[in-house]
């Protein structure tokens, strides 16, 4: 098996084969290729756009957050009257 690899290895091409600077891909190549740049395209744009939602989404919750922090905050400094021991005496 060895001598046929080799043997086919080392076959001269075909004098006839077309010169490399005369084969084009074609209008089905360009189209091809411009379907994949547009397709690239609108992937790229529709990451972006999940990317920046999810950065607004972020913020809005730590605003949020933040202002569900303060409001415990302020209700936690407010002395609530069931809290008080009811036997001592009332001013």
């Amino acid at each position: 098996m060895l001598p046929v690899l080799v043997a086919l290895a080392t076959t001269p091409t075909p004098a006839n084969t077309p010169d490399d600077s005369l084969v084009t891909p074609g209008p089905f190549g360009f189209g091809a290729i411009a379907f994949i740049g547009v397709a690239v395209f609108l992937l790229v744009w529709d990451m972006l756009r999940r990317i920046r939602r999810g950065r607004y989404r972020e913020e809005v919750n730590a605003e949020l957050d933040a202002e569900e922090q303060a409001r415990a905050a302020r209700t936690a400094a407010v002395p609530d009257d069931d809290d008080t021991d009811p036997a001592a005496p009332r001013r």
